[in-house]
């Protein structure tokens, strides 16, 4: 019984020692520095609840916010009927099923500097491909510029969406399987056509799966960056810049553009309000989602 208890311990050990050393620590160190003006070098100087009054007063936090609810609507709004539909499709017995799975889940197995990269190439206002592809067509008369203030948000919603879809396709691929085929059945025998067993039968028995895909899709897309920042760096004016590439640059100003200094203090005060926003949307989410846990 003891060796049982000694093996549980080495089998629970590496995860507790990584989640304290990289969750638990690091938490504790941000939420002791959001009270105090530091720069990462020197002594720190306490200075109370000021980080969070400078936090209100931030513009520049407060556009990234918004800037923040517009990429996640619009991400979510897309991609999630969309992932639906692909797997509905995917779902039946078509030729080369599989291969087509696999190539809709392909793009999320790259990562986001990656997928920037190769639709920087795209999207390029000067050279790339989809101006070039337009202009031959005569479809427009000047090249877009995809990158710039007026189109840049979209592109990099685009990119969130192309990277998305495969993920959610495949947990709703899983969804389907689970339900079962008498109900179609008995649709069917009811006089049922495609569209009203769509709307009576998988829609209805996917409704717990659905609420825990768009939960996902919400927090990663409040949280998503790493395209961004690699893309357009939160520009042109701010334009692309969401609430954790602003609290990246606070914590690592590493850019060539940027010249501020790093601020942990504020960035750590900057992290907490950032971390309450997401909290609090996840929580209004599941307060209104609960009907999604009625399956009939």
């Amino acid at each position: 019984m003891k060796l049982k208890k000694v093996h549980a311990y080495v089998f629970v050990f590496p995860s507790l020692f990584l989640t304290l050393v990289f969750g638990i620590y690091p938490l504790l160190w941000a939420l002791r520095y959001m009270f105090y003006d530091y720069q990462g070098f020197g002594t720190p100087v306490f200075i109370g609840l000021d980080n969070f009054g400078r936090v209100l007063r931030d513009h520049q936090f407060w556009s990234s916010v918004g800037n923040t609810g517009i990429y996640a609507l619009g991400k979510l709004l897309v991609t999630v009927p969309l992932s639906l539909i692909l797997a509905i499709i995917l779902n039946r017995k078509l030729k080369g099923r599989s291969l087509l799975r696999a190539i809709y889940y392909l793009p999320t197995i790259f990562s986001a500097s990656v997928m920037a990269i190769v639709f920087f190439i795209i999207f390029n206002s000067y050279n790339g491909i989809l101006n070039q592809l337009l202009l031959k067509y005569h479809l427009v008369s000047a090249p877009i510029n995809w990158l710039g203030a007026d189109h840049a948000m979209l592109t990099t919603i685009i990119i969130a969406i192309w990277g998305a879809v495969g993920n959610y396709m495949l947990l709703f691929l899983a969804g389907l399987q689970g339900i079962p085929n008498d109900l179609y059945e008995a649709a069917s025998l009811d006089g049922a056509n495609e569209f009203q067993k769509l709307k009576y039968v998988t829609i209805p028995m996917l409704g717990p799966v659905m609420q825990m895909i768009i939960m996902l899709a919400i927090t990663i897309s409040l949280k998503g960056y790493e395209s961004i920042m690699v893309l357009t760096e939160g520009g042109p004016y701010g334009k692309t810049e969401v609430m954790y590439l602003y609290l990246f640059k606070l914590l690592f100003p590493v850019s060539a553009e940027s010249q501020s200094l790093q601020q942990l203090g504020y960035g750590s005060a900057v992290g907490f309000t950032t971390a309450l926003i997401v909290g609090g949307v996840t929580f209004i989410y599941f307060r209104i989602s609960k009907k999604l846990n009625d399956v009939y």
